[in-house]
Parts: C-alpha cells; structure tokens; sequence
C-alpha cells in the first residue's frame, strides 16, 4: 500500500515541477501583441490553461518513460 502512495506523490510533484516549468518558459514568448485590449484577466488564465496542458502531456510521457524503462527487465 505504501508504493502506492509513494507513487501517487512523485507523479504530483512530477506534475506540478512540468506545470511550473512551462509556465516559466512560456513567458519568454510576446503574448502581449496578440492580447486584445481590456482582455487581460482572459489572456492570464488562458496561459495557465495551456501552461496545464503542455505541462501535464510532458509529465505524462516522462512517467510513462519512467514505467517503461522499469519494466524493460521482463523482457528476458
């Protein structure tokens, strides 16, 4: 039972490090020539939302990645 918390924990502190981490590499980018005026409050949420999406699609393969390279010993 323990595993499974163990595992339940690294895969959301894997989450929230990609999240965090697209959200900080996204602000590289010039959203602010595409922003329409008065639509700030919009355009913060919709880079969450895509800060979200991109982080948790990485998070996904990286602990995919991480299972399939545990289970490659059962190969032979």
């Amino acid at each position: 039972m323990a595993e499974f918390g163990q595992q339940a924990l690294f895969s959301m502190l894997i989450h929230l490090t990609f999240i965090a981490l697209t959200f900080w590499s996204m602000q590289a980018l010039r959203f602010d020539k595409a922003i329409r005026p008065n639509r700030v409050f919009q355009a913060r949420v919709l880079f969450i939302l895509v800060s979200i999406a991109i982080g948790s699609t990485v998070a996904n393969f990286f602990l995919s990645y991480t299972t399939w390279s545990q289970q490659l010993p059962y190969l032979w």
